[in-house]
């Protein structure tokens, strides 16, 4: 009957919806998810080169970072509405616009992990016989790592609020919720939804961060520079 209770007297905290509407949340909860994990990762995808034209070709840098901050400037309403001619009603409309989203922040932390890297770091490597894409991906992004896995948990974090506002065509996962709620005045469900909107963003972000930490062990007591030392003294044995 407290369950039941809590229902009728429409409370912000209400354990009754939350058993009832298990399966809802969990749908919900999937779809947002999926659309996020998606978004982002098609905008790395998609960033990695952009960054690595940037860096590549100067004259290039301007545009391409103009670019996308002009598209992080959309209003992410006007950005779906744009998109719908397109794509139609769909979740490839959200999924793109969160795409697009994502590529202001993925290109410009890429670029500047890359920027960052020591140039002497560079030329170790390179005494050593690495070519052009062993020296990439063997040097230069590991170094990077930092700078890249920052501006990926921005992104992510992003991306799991954006995605509330895909409500507005009906693939806006717990966003979905939340805007029922609202319309209907159903406060145990805007609340609940927002919740689990901020405990995933709170769970992406410290996920990442443990996948940082993991992948960048120099980081711990170490910088860049001692890296790149490494590197260095390996070049002179090398060469001995």
């Amino acid at each position: 009957m407290a369950g039941s209770d809590c229902l009728a007297a429409n409370d912000w905290i209400c354990g009754e919806y939350v058993r009832s509407r298990s399966q809802e949340l969990t749908d919900a909860t999937l779809q947002h998810l999926w659309i996020t994990g998606a978004s982002v990762a098609i905008g790395l995808l998609l960033a990695f080169p952009l960054a690595l034209v940037a860096r590549r070709w100067r004259p290039a840098a301007g545009p391409v970072l103009g670019f996308t901050t002009v598209l992080y400037t959309v209003p992410s309403l006007a950005m779906y509405s744009l998109l719908l001619p397109v794509f139609g009603v769909s979740a490839a409309v959200v999924v793109t616009g969160l795409v697009l989203y994502s590529l202001t922040i993925l290109v410009r932390n890429i670029l500047a992990g890359l920027e960052a890297v020591p140039e002497d770091a560079r030329e170790a490597a390179r005494g050593m016989g690495y070519g052009p894409l062993r020296l990439l991906f063997g040097v230069e992004l590991p170094l990077a790592l930092p700078a890249v896995m920052a501006g990926l948990r921005i992104a992510t974090v992003s991306a799991v609020s954006l995605t509330t506002v895909g409500a507005i065509v009906g693939y806006g996962g717990l966003g979905n919720l939340i805007y029922e709620g609202m319309n209907s005045l159903f406060k145990a469900q805007v609340l609940t939804a927002s919740a689990i909107c901020v405990v995933l963003a709170i769970a992406a972000d410290l996920l990442l961060l443990g996948v940082q930490r993991l992948l960048t062990p120099w980081t711990r007591g170490r910088t860049n520079a001692r890296a790149a030392r490494r590197i260095r003294i390996r070049a002179r044995k090398a060469a001995v």
